[in-house]
């Protein structure tokens, strides 16, 4: 598979909105409903040498809490395995965006 850089789609709020409060639906209160990571991070993961994008595991902490794992991604769809792997992100609740259409 190629991988190109150009993977995904922008979506619209109204979009985004539908899609998150479809999940809300799903969960109990106090659940994660985001997860935030710095630029800097995204930047390490990305200025990888043949770095094309970020793959995002869907994954567990030591507490049972959600979390993504971040790798990234070569010309092939490759995880880059041996590069820079970031979890640990900031979680929502506890902190998070002010109320707007896509976490409330």
């Amino acid at each position: 598979m190629t991988f190109t850089g150009n993977e995904g789609a922008v979506i619209t709020l109204a979009e985004g909105s539908k899609m998150t409060a479809a999940y809300r639906a799903t969960i109990s209160t106090g659940d994660t409903i985001s997860l935030a990571v710095g630029k800097n991070l995204v930047n390490s993961i990305l200025g990888q040498t043949g770095c094309m994008g970020i793959r995002m595991y869907f994954a567990l902490d030591e507490d049972g809490n959600k979390q993504l794992v971040l790798v990234g991604v070569d010309a092939n769809g490759d995880d880059m395995a041996a590069g820079v792997i970031v979890d640990n992100m900031m979680t929502c609740p506890s902190i998070c965006s002010k109320k707007n259409s896509l976490n409330s």
